[in-house]
């Protein structure tokens, strides 16, 4: 979590909806939540971008869809200028490019706008807590779109060879889909451990997150 979480105990959230009464019901039914406040509202993409900016929010809900600046292009300048506020993508339906687009950019979570509010709260706590929230589906979709692209042209140096043996086990793990506790089993190791492993690899390799990872390493064939 951000330090601004840590500060307050509350988690500040930024929601960017060009549909008004969408953005206003969401930003409501979040305020009445205990330890969440959304402390700026915004109509589209560059004005998410200028709040994001003034503000720094912990979280971001970002539409995917905006006439004036679409969520994977903001995601990605908020990101350039804040690499830790964590964005979650809001969509009205899981369209595979919407996907692809908006994780590729960078956002740590995916949510359907039909999404309850129940599950709302909780991708902004996973997101203010470091972690991916990416529906089951919606992960497949990203990392089967990379694999039909093919892998990337290795660069000169690629940051891969920083990890330890350890963490390229970890690293192909993530790509398979697998959370910490079910990487924590296959290996044979205590969840903390996985954890930690995760954000070394995430640190090593300079990546927001895990599902960044899963795209890097699928892209260099390391499942």
């Amino acid at each position: 979590m951000t330090e601004a979480a840590w500060h307050d105990g509350s988690i500040r959230v930024l929601v960017v909806d060009d549909h008004d009464l969408f953005r206003a019901g969401l930003a409501s039914l979040l305020n009445a939540q205990p330890g969440i406040e959304v402390v700026a509202q915004a109509s589209g993409g560059r004005m998410g971008v200028r709040l994001a900016d003034e503000l720094q929010p912990d979280v971001v809900l970002m539409d995917v869809r905006m006439p004036d600046l679409e969520g994977p292009e903001a995601t990605r300048e908020i990101l350039d200028q804040h690499p830790s506020i964590r964005i979650v993508a809001l969509t009205v339906v899981s369209d595979e490019s919407d996907v692809a687009a908006v994780v590729e950019a960078g956002a740590s979570g995916f949510l359907a706008k039909d999404t309850p509010i129940d599950g709302v709260v909780l991708a902004v706590r996973a997101a203010a807590n470091g972690v991916a929230w990416l529906s089951p589906r919606a992960a497949e979709v990203v990392l089967g779109r990379v694999r039909r692209d093919g892998p990337e042209e290795e660069p000169e140096t690629d940051l891969v060879d920083e990890l330890s043996s350890r963490e390229l086990e970890v690293l192909r793990l993530i790509a398979r889909g697998m959370e910490n506790a079910e990487i924590a089993h296959e290996l044979g190791i205590s969840p903390r451990t996985a954890k930690n492993h995760v954000s070394n690899i995430l640190a090593k390799l300079g990546l927001p997150s895990r599902i960044q990872a899963a795209i890097y390493a699928v892209r260099r064939g390391l499942t």
